[in-house]
């Protein structure tokens, strides 16, 4: 069943063209990667999944809403229901661990301080945090970091997640874990996840279905085992890190 659907969407900053005719599906429960050239465009696509943008042309529609006619408050609305882990966790280095995870449901609810640090405590539980829940930013390694934004992200247990480059510069053992982490997250808590990386060995581990961006629009999505088979040659280049094909070097 279809969570989302972007259909012919079009983004432009000024001359530059960062989606044209772009249309996605985004399957209900599943875990979708976007996978593409760097800068070309897969975040902004999240972007436009948790309407912070607005397509140029073409429509978002998620949960059967269109975006592109939410305004003020309605949109802010609609965004309680998503999580976003930002690609550098963007925690505040003011605030403890906890503090942290704890802002959406402080920020969105009416909660009581204790409803909200037993929820707290369960969702570091979930991502192995919870000795940690009193530290500082600066205390936490990197991979604690990222598996912070990602307690932050899920804590108000969204119906939508998106990860931006979950991955991106740790070691080898760290991305395993982190990658089993967004895995386990949506298997225990639900919902509809879509990950950007560039990381094709942990994409291929968590994802359900793989969308391929390039030059502005999908072209390539279907199952780890249909995209890793596609006759495309864009898609073979990419996917074996080739300098031989027709992408442009």
């Amino acid at each position: 069943m279809s969570f989302a659907r972007i259909e012919d969407a079009a983004v432009r900053f000024g001359e530059k063209v960062v989606l044209e005719n772009c249309s996605l599906e985004i399957k209900e429960r599943a875990i979708t990667c976007l996978i593409g050239l760097s800068g070309a465009g897969k975040s902004t696509i999240l972007r436009l999944l948790n309407g912070l943008r607005r397509p140029d042309e073409g429509r978002v529609i998620v949960k059967g809403i269109d975006l592109t006619t939410l305004r003020g408050r309605d949109l802010i609305e609609f965004r309680r229901k998503i999580g976003f882990a930002f690609q550098f966790a963007a925690l505040f280095d003011s605030l403890s661990v906890s503090d942290n995870v704890a802002l959406p449901l402080r920020e969105h609810t009416k909660m009581s301080n204790a409803e909200i640090d037993k929820i707290v405590t369960a969702t570091l539980e979930l991502v192995e945090l919870e000795t940690a829940k009193d530290r500082m930013p600066a205390e936490l390694s990197g991979g604690m970091l990222k598996r912070a934004g990602f307690a932050r992200a899920v804590v108000n247990n969204p119906e939508l997640v998106l990860y931006d480059e979950p991955t991106t510069g740790l070691d080898p053992i760290i991305t395993h874990v982190l990658t089993d982490t967004i895995v386990r997250l949506r298997k225990e808590l639900g919902g509809t996840v879509v990950v950007v990386s560039h990381d094709l060995e942990s994409i291929f581990a968590m994802a359900d279905y793989i969308a391929m961006l390039f030059e502005g629009a999908i072209i390539e999505y279907g199952t780890v085992e249909e995209v890793r088979k596609s006759p495309n040659p864009i898609v073979q280049q990419f996917l074996t890190g080739s300098e031989v094909g027709p992408i442009p070097l």
